[in-house]
């Protein structure tokens, strides 16, 4: 089988986020997420069939906790108040895990092996050597600056495997 995954383009990531999140979210080209804010980063996980890391999702920490108050339909203060304290409420957490678990669908294609995710990594828990390289890996990646109507911005990096 050839090798038909593809990255998903800054379009379907914004049209993703509006849809999901039902505002105004703009997405322009951003910088990687550096190995000192994964540390505090949302990361989410998809794995192949097999069990296999297809790719690594990252969230800043601000994008995860606006993104994620946007979903719950909570007031901006409650993801400034979780940016303040360098952690994601566990009602934003909850959110967030369901908006990682919708953004696979921007990964599976058709004749491509089917992709699920597998966990997410909130701010405080240890992420995976192995999920961590993939991360920062340079290579087959799409790295955004999303910035969520009336909340705020953050970074995302999505790094397929090799």
């Amino acid at each position: 089988m050839s090798d038909v995954s593809v990255l998903p383009g800054s379009l379907a990531v914004r049209n993703l986020f509006e849809d999901l999140l039902g505002r105004e979210v703009i997405v322009s080209t951003g910088d990687p997420l550096s190995a000192e804010e994964v540390t505090t980063a949302t990361v989410a996980i998809f794995t192949d069939a097999s069990q296999k890391i297809y790719g690594v999702l990252g969230m800043q920490l601000s994008l995860a906790a606006n993104a994620g108050a946007a979903l719950g339909l909570l007031p901006a203060g409650a993801a400034e108040d979780s940016i303040d304290e360098k952690q994601l409420f566990p009602n934003l957490a909850e959110n967030v895990f369901e908006l990682c678990n919708v953004f696979t669908s921007l990964l599976n294609k058709e004749g491509a092996p089917h992709v699920k995710l597998y966990q997410v990594i909130y701010p405080g828990m240890e992420l995976p050597g192995d999920a961590r390289a993939v991360l920062l890996a340079l290579g087959r990646r799409l790295d955004l600056m999303c910035e969520v109507s009336r909340y705020g911005k953050g970074k995302l990096s999505l790094s397929l495997a090799p």
